[in-house]
């Protein structure tokens, strides 16, 4: 096997040195396509997948409580998305919508540059 190196921009086929991520959200199913579809037309991601059907146990106001959901699976950059956050917030119907951050370590080069591309802010 060769040496791998560090994991840099490079390595990640990243031009930019703009970090990739993946961000999580989910949503009352009757305001997933709108915000999915709101948030890539005004390129704060690259693309948004739509997973249905998730079912959300937490606890809310010292209550456990369940809730049907989609699932969204949000593609954007490290840049991009302070704006992307407060875009979430204020398109979702929640007081306090689930929003998490997940930095991507590695994938197909051409895809994380697709991606860096795609994000306008």
């Amino acid at each position: 096997m060769g040496d791998t190196g560090a994991l840099d921009s490079g390595a990640l086929g990243d031009p930019t040195g703009d970090e990739v991520l993946v961000v999580l959200a989910t949503v009352p199913a009757d305001h997933s396509e709108s915000l999915a579809r709101t948030v890539v037309e005004e390129g704060l991601c690259a693309c948004v997948n739509v997973v249905p059907a998730v079912r959300s146990f937490f606890r809310w106001q010292g209550k456990v409580d369940t809730a049907d959901e989609h699932l969204l699976v949000i593609k954007t950059t490290s840049a991009a998305y302070e704006l992307l956050q407060d875009r979430l917030v204020t398109l979702h119907p929640y007081d306090v919508p689930e929003v998490i951050a997940l930095p991507v370590a590695a994938g197909l080069p051409a895809y994380l540059s697709w991606v860096v591309e795609s994000v306008w802010p």
